[in-house]
């Protein structure tokens, strides 16, 4: 039976859920709708950053083959991304010396969000391929997001609610 909200027919069988706006989301997500294949470094908004001042660019640290940059749309304070210079999609692709410094950066990241946020915890992870969820698939990238009691991350689990990136209509 379709769940009924202020007297209009929703879609879908309803599931216990309550719902919390997040209507700032949805930019992230059209962009993502509407936007080509970035097919080579000259259109990459990660390769993009690489040519702008850090501050401008969002770029936190460089290092020898991987830089971390603050999201553009981060899931919670202080989300940050560490990313290989060269532009390739896949964890497979990325050489040695990349990977290595990818974790060496990773680590340094939670290091640095638990001593000045008191972070309690994290998600840190790599979406591949535009279907495994990658907003930016041509480009690899590790998410380090910091994570806090009560934080987004109990929210259907104790509160039995979603975040929705849409405004209530």
């Amino acid at each position: 039976m379709p769940e009924i909200v202020n007297g209009e027919q929703m879609g879908g069988e309803p599931d216990g859920f309550e719902r919390l706006w997040t209507p700032h989301r949805m930019a992230y997500i059209e962009d993502g709708k509407s936007r080509e294949e970035y097919k080579g470094s000259h259109d990459c908004p990660l390769c993009a950053k690489l040519e702008m001042p850090d501050r401008d660019a969002l770029v936190v640290h460089r290092g020898e083959h991987c830089y971390v940059v603050l999201n553009l749309y981060p899931y919670n304070p202080g989300h940050l991304m560490v990313c290989p210079y060269r532009h390739i999609g896949w964890y497979t692709d990325a050489t040695d010396a990349e990977r290595d410094e990818m974790g060496v950066l990773t680590q340094r990241a939670m290091r640095v969000l638990s001593e000045v946020s008191g972070t309690q915890g994290f998600n840190i992870g790599m979406n591949q391929g535009a279907i495994g969820g990658a907003g930016i698939a041509e480009h690899l990238h590790q998410h380090v997001v910091p994570r806090w009691m009560g934080d987004s991350n109990f929210l259907p689990i104790i509160g039995k609610t979603k975040a929705l990136p849409e405004a209530p209509r």
